[in-house]
């Protein structure tokens, strides 16, 4: 006996999940007792029976209706040559494990043997789920900390709830539109193939039912009976269940979903979202799991509740930045405009002072006026690309071109660049030879205007800045570098940190705000630099899908 448990208790230690020590208490216990048969039984509710999750050995029978009635601890009446110990998963009787010794009855020893044998594997498979829901805590834990982008932590959201319910149908998760008329599929994982979701970004309207309903907090599960969906707790609400399933279904090859759990997500605000898991078979999904997305979620409110924080934050920050911005451009253009108007003052005198005494020379007139015509070229170049990043009117495409951003950006800050005798090169295909990119022309603008001042800032007399442009693949890389004084290799982690800056006159926002902007538009930021040798910002951009074409 003493063998039997320490061999117990060693594989309990190395089991990583719950089937495991389930498998070996089963295993060891009918070799313990000299038994033809054991097996493990489940149940999840007190209307349907229990099902076999698995035996020893795969072909013997079991009466899953006295087993349903044990696991509901109704004390049914039992034969001497059965044995039979619940196994239970947060305090509540939730599977039975049984010994069958047919024609030899057991004692009352092998009876206590198994119910501690069956409390050994309650207590590891409790401690299994404590482990895992930590696990999966501290993992959303470390991914708020690094700022993810929303949509991998999203991901990482569904990919906890895997781990912690072991699905094997989907999840995903739904956040409610601003103006809360609907809910709009922001992320989905799919179990049962490795194919991306087609449902990225499908509408389902909030009608008054499924609004109130979801408004409780309340935690529904569902399975499937022939063509109808039945709460656990029998509640009225098909509808929230017929609802939440909008899997394509039949209709495109997908199996059927057949056990859901749909968990709202309410905030201090009231309803944002919806958790749906769902699996392929009735009764796959159990109170048990809805426990522990009970527990799980309430992280998930606060992960998602802080990113919306967030991103509310990184918009003022963005429009703060432009203010920041155009202050900064006003006051390093003035300089540049200033010498342009001033240089045309005294040709302006001149020119009248001849024309009334009568000496006005045609040549000389002809070529004061073409000097005159430069400063103001220049004049135009400097408002021109001012007015052109104070408008934002690419915000509302949701594309941008890099070329035109570049133009837009160099003509802003050539002259300062190149009166300090600064190098500048630019490498960038013509507008015909670069797709556009998704991302908002403004924003486009806002993030070569952030990098190219900061290269600015950081570059000395005889220093070189380059801009670059490549079509790679699906994507447009970008590439701003300088020969300036570079960054610290310790520093380069936090350079993208809010209001950390290496300025003596910086706000800390520019890099912060590039990230989020290359982010929101589902691209990539990469800074690489060395002190004393230069630094390289290097952006990728997906490309803006083509336009759909319109049937006459």
């Amino acid at each position: 006996m003493f063998r039997f448990f320490d061999r117990l208790a060693a594989q309990f230690k190395a089991a990583q999940d719950a089937q495991q020590v389930l498998r070996h208490v089963t295993r060891e216990a009918v070799e313990a007792l000299e038994s033809e048969a054991g097996c493990i039984a489940v149940s999840h509710d007190d209307a349907s029976g229990a099902r076999l999750l698995f035996a020893v050995p795969r072909t013997s029978t079991w009466d899953l209706d006295l087993m349903a009635r044990f696991i509901r601890d109704e004390r049914p009446t039992r034969p001497d040559d059965l044995l039979l110990a619940p196994i239970a998963r947060r305090r509540s009787g939730a599977a039975a494990l049984a010994i069958a010794r047919p024609g030899r009855p057991f004692d009352r020893r092998e009876r206590r043997l198994l119910a501690r044998a069956a409390g050994m594997a309650s207590d590891a498979v409790q401690a299994i789920d404590r482990e895992r829901l930590l696990e999966v805590r501290d993992r959303i834990d470390r991914k708020i900390r690094e700022q993810l982008h929303p949509k991998d932590l999203f991901y990482q959201i569904l990919d906890g709830l895997r781990s912690l319910t072991q699905y094997d149908h989907s999840s995903a998760l739904l956040i409610r539109e601003s103006r809360g008329t609907a809910m709009e599929v922001a992320a989905e994982q799919i179990a049962w193939t490795k194919g991306k979701s087609v449902r990225i970004g499908r509408r389902l309207a909030l009608d008054d039912a499924v609004a109130s309903a979801l408004a409780s907090g309340t935690i529904y599960g569902f399975d499937r009976r022939e063509e109808s969906w039945v709460e656990w707790s029998r509640r009225p609400c098909e509808f929230l269940a017929r609802w939440v399933e909008f899997s394509d279904g039949l209709a495109t090859g997908e199996p059927r979903e057949a056990s859901l759990l749909c968990a709202p997500l309410v905030g201090r605000d009231g309803l944002f979202g919806v958790l749906k898991i769902a699996a392929l078979q009735p009764g796959r999904l159990t109170p048990h799991d809805a426990e522990l997305v009970e527990r799980f979620r309430w992280q998930a409110v606060q992960a998602i509740d802080s990113l919306n924080r967030m991103e509310s934050l990184q918009a003022r920050m963005l429009a703060a930045e432009r203010r920041h911005a155009m202050a900064e451009l006003a006051r390093g253009v003035s300089h540049d405009v200033n010498n342009a108007l001033g240089s045309m003052l005294p040709l302006v005198q001149q020119m009248r002072e001849d024309v009334r005494s009568g000496a006005a020379d045609t040549a000389a007139l002809e070529g004061d006026l073409e000097q005159m015509e430069q400063s103001l070229q220049v004049c135009r170049r400097i408002f021109g690309g001012m007015l052109a990043f104070a408008r934002g009117d690419g915000r509302r495409t949701r594309t941008g071109h890099v070329r035109t951003a570049v133009e837009t950006t160099l003509a802003i800050l050539r002259d300062s660049i190149e009166r300090r005798g600064i190098h500048l090169a630019m490498d960038v295909p013509a507008p015909d030879e670069l797709p556009l990119v998704a991302c908002a022309q403004s924003e486009l603008e806002q993030t070569l205007l952030n990098l190219l001042t900061n290269a600015r800032d950081a570059s000395r007399q005889g220093d070189r800045i380059s801009v670059q442009a490549e079509v790679a693949g699906s994507r447009v890389e970008i590439a701003v570098a300088d020969t300036g004084r570079g960054i610290a290799q310790e520093l380069i982690p936090r350079v993208v940190e809010p209001f950390f800056t290496t300025k003596g006159d910086g706000n800390g926002l520019g890099l912060t705000i590039c990230r989020s902007i290359v982010w929101e538009a589902g691209g990539t930021m990469d800074i690489r630099s060395a002190a004393g040798v230069g630094t390289t910002v290097s952006v990728s951009l997906p490309c803006a899908p083509a336009p759909v074409a319109v049937q006459p």
